[in-house]
């Protein structure tokens, strides 16, 4: 009997142990920086897509059009818009991008601190910043497995900011009838040129930031930037990154859109072909550029300096609670 109730009680000290060990302080934390990546990052997305989504539909208006492309007509455009529709018509098909970026940037951002760490550990670099290469690697993986996830997403988005509402009522109404007319393939069309295009753009972005914030930490001998240092880290990576992946933004918003535009575009280079032909190499694969070097840089610097702010104020939450308790 005796030996019962002790076997009993070695046996539940056992579990006791094994459970405790299950959740360990270094499990802890891994858990807790993927949910803050993630929830930082979602933030980021957020805050920055909305802040220039009626620049970003007018773009993707031109990118989709054989129309001439200047600033000019990018206002009037904008003007007429918001004549005919209304203010909040600016923002025509930003519930669409939300409902894709926010699960994008989650994923990038928080795939990124993951990459890193990997990464880190693999060459030996450990809680330290990444050499060059490694650096330029994190970031492409990041964009490539966010793309990957979230694609269909970004197919809803392009037709909805091209099409009139009488068209699309809502998100779910673009994917049911995408998939009756034209079949559930067409959710993908242009997902090959969207990877190829976001390995250097986030490659590049990640690259130039993560670059700039560790030659400013060496430089200036202060760990962590001032909001309007990173804002400007932010729009340096958003231009470099975004200018080398452009022509291939234009041919994937036309292979997205040409169902409802009229054009088969079939493959890539196919696509490339019929917009040189037809419009040339500048006005044709770069049309928009200029207006993306405004919104941009915009973008990008209050995404990444967004993600950083929030990832200090939650550690500095958790800090606060952990020496509360």
């Amino acid at each position: 009997m005796g030996n019962g109730v002790q076997e009993q009680q070695a046996s539940l000290k056992q579990g006791e142990v094994l459970h405790v060990a299950s959740s360990s302080p270094s499990e802890q934390h891994t858990t807790r920086s993927i949910l803050n990546s993630l929830f930082s990052g979602a933030l980021a997305g957020a805050v920055a897509k909305t802040a220039v989504a009626p620049l970003d539909r007018t773009k993707i208006i031109f990118q989709v059009s054989s129309a001439r492309f200047s600033a000019k007509e990018a206002y009037r455009l904008i003007y007429r818009t918001y004549r005919k529709d209304g203010f909040y018509s600016l923002w025509r098909g930003n519930s669409a991008t939300m409902v894709r970026v926010i699960p994008y940037a989650a994923i990038q951002f928080c795939a990124h601190e993951q990459y890193k760490r990997l990464l880190g550990s693999y060459y030996g670099f450990q809680g330290r910043a990444l050499p060059p290469l490694p650096r330029l690697l994190a970031g492409a993986m990041a964009g490539t497995t966010a793309a990957m996830l979230t694609y269909p997403l970004d197919m809803v988005r392009a037709r909805m900011a091209v099409t009139p509402k009488e068209m699309y009522s809502n998100i779910l109404h673009v994917f049911v009838r995408i998939s009756r007319e034209e079949g559930l393939a067409t959710l993908y069309r242009g997902f090959a040129p969207t990877i190829l295009g976001v390995v250097p753009y986030a490659g590049l972005s990640f690259f130039t930031y993560e670059t700039l914030k560790k030659l400013h930490a060496e430089r200036s001998g202060r760990l962590q930037p001032y909001s309007y240092e990173r804002l400007a880290f932010g729009a340096c990576a958003g231009l470099i990154g975004q200018s080398a992946s452009y022509p291939l933004d234009v041919v994937r918003r036309r292979m997205q859109t040409a169902g409802v535009t009229g054009h088969t575009y079939g493959t890539i280079l196919g696509t490339m072909k019929e917009i040189v032909s037809e419009e040339g190499v500048v006005r044709g694969l770069y049309k928009g550029l200029s207006m993306n070097w405004v919104k941009g840089p915009i973008a990008v610097g209050i995404s990444f300096t967004t993600f950083d702010l929030t990832q200090i104020l939650l550690k500095k939450l958790h800090q606060m609670g952990y020496t509360a308790r």
